[in-house]
């Protein structure tokens, strides 16, 4: 028999704010995360701005020594996972699980931008001799995972997914697959991501993905008819995933339950998404069926809204073609209006906004829209969040491979 899982802990590094509590107090007020692109090296794009994270000291969080261990990502992953932990109750005196039973799936997109980027030049610059001996644990994009088994001593199923934007999301549903199908008890999982760098920003010109506008305010503007290229941001966010009577029977705390999960593949091109959006929309079906919820029955959508042509595009087709005449009734938002885009991070960010959708009763708002779009004419909450019930929160998330997730979160009695 399939097992319920609920989430019980979660822990956020945005832009929009280092706690989940600063964060989505932020966000549902409609504050801009994203501003001058400051980070070292990125002087002389045509890029002017990012989602950077703001007021963070990983020493603040990390040993020093455990810190020049870690690239930046696994650092974001690593201090978003701890918070998660906490949150749910866990310390190392405190963890009544299995630890054979307890896993951790953290995705990234990338991986260890930041190392690789300073040991090529360290390497084209100084020779082989002065490249860092930790180069490889600290490049490769499992080690998020991989520190926060080590720091929480958790023995159990331990991987990364590596999907490009869609990355956070998979690594939440694979993680939600695994407990209800009863290989796992309990799951840490989400997505880190640190691109905020001269190589990936290059990269993005280069496939024309990032905007080059020039006013901030019209920068990130999901579903308007200006939108010219997402904002590349940065960040983690981490869920602790567990079997719901387990969960129950320790007295923890039960944000959401994770009811259903859509995975699809467009088989279709290396950037683009599919113009029809079939698979996309079916990622959304399979979400729905398997939470036994009808489409008239969600409140709310975290859109994958990245502030790109098609993308915008192809998600407003796919909602019309799978809600039908309800996809005028939902709300929906892209809260990357206030983060950027986050890449492999996305999917965990953007959960846990939905989540906090769910316990606040709060539609967050997509700022800075001016221009509707007569092909994005759905609700986009523009400008302004309001309150209301929100029993069912959808999340979705595209990446490039053609690669699309659909997490359904429901508010638990």
């Amino acid at each position: 028999m399939a097992r319920r899982v609920v989430v019980t802990g979660m822990g956020i590094l945005s832009p929009n704010g280092n706690t989940v509590k600063e964060a989505w107090q932020n966000t549902k007020n409609g504050v801009n995360g994203i501003g001058p692109l400051t980070k070292a090296g990125a002087e002389g794009l045509p890029v002017h701005f990012a989602g950077q994270l703001k007021n963070l000291d990983v020493l603040d969080f990390l040993d020093k020594k455990d810190a020049r261990r870690m690239d930046e990502y696994a650092q974001y992953g690593v201090i978003a996972g701890d918070q998660a932990m906490a949150d749910a109750g866990f310390s190392e005196e405190n963890n009544p699980y299995d630890p054979f039973r307890f896993g951790v799936l953290v995705g990234s997109g990338i991986g260890g931008l930041d190392t690789m980027e300073k040991e090529i030049t360290k390497l084209n610059e100084r020779g082989f001799k002065k490249v860092n001996p930790l180069l490889i644990p600290m490049m490769i994009s499992n080690m998020a995972s991989g520190h926060l088994a080590i720091r929480h001593k958790l023995q159990g199923y331990n991987t990364t997914v590596t999907t490009a934007c869609a990355s956070g999301s998979h690594s939440i549903g694979d993680a939600f697959r695994m407990i209800k199908d009863g290989y796992m008890d309990a799951m840490l999982a989400g997505g880190a991501e640190s691109p905020v760098k001269m190589l990936a920003i290059s990269g993005f010109i280069g496939l024309h993905a990032v905007t080059t506008a020039d006013k901030l305010e019209r920068a990130s503007i999901p579903f308007d008819l200006e939108r010219s290229g997402f904002v590349i941001g940065e960040g983690a966010g981490v869920l602790v995933l567990e079997e719901y009577e387990m969960a129950k029977a320790r007295g923890a705390k039960i944000y959401a339950e994770i009811g259903g999960y859509g995975a699809t593949c467009d088989a279709y091109h290396m950037t683009a998404p599919e113009p029809q959006g079939a698979a996309l929309a079916r990622a959304m079906r399979v979400a729905l069926e398997e939470a036994h919820i009808k489409p008239s029955e969600v409140d709310y959508i975290n859109a994958h809204g990245t502030s790109t042509d098609l993308n915008d595009r192809t998600e407003t087709m796919c909602f019309k073609e799978v809600f039908g005449e309800d996809a005028y009734k939902v709300a929906i938002s892209s809260t990357k209006s206030m983060t950027g885009h986050s890449l492999g991070a996305a999917g965990g960010i953007e959960a846990i906004y939905s989540i906090m959708a769910i316990q606040d009763g709060f539609i967050p708002p997509t700022i800075n829209y001016q221009i509707p779009d007569p092909e994005c004419d759905l609700d986009c909450t523009p400008n302004t969040g309001r309150e209301t019930n929100v029993q069912v929160a959808m999340s979705d998330n595209l990446g490039f491979g053609g690669h699309n997730a659909a997490l359904l979160f429901k508010k638990v009695d």
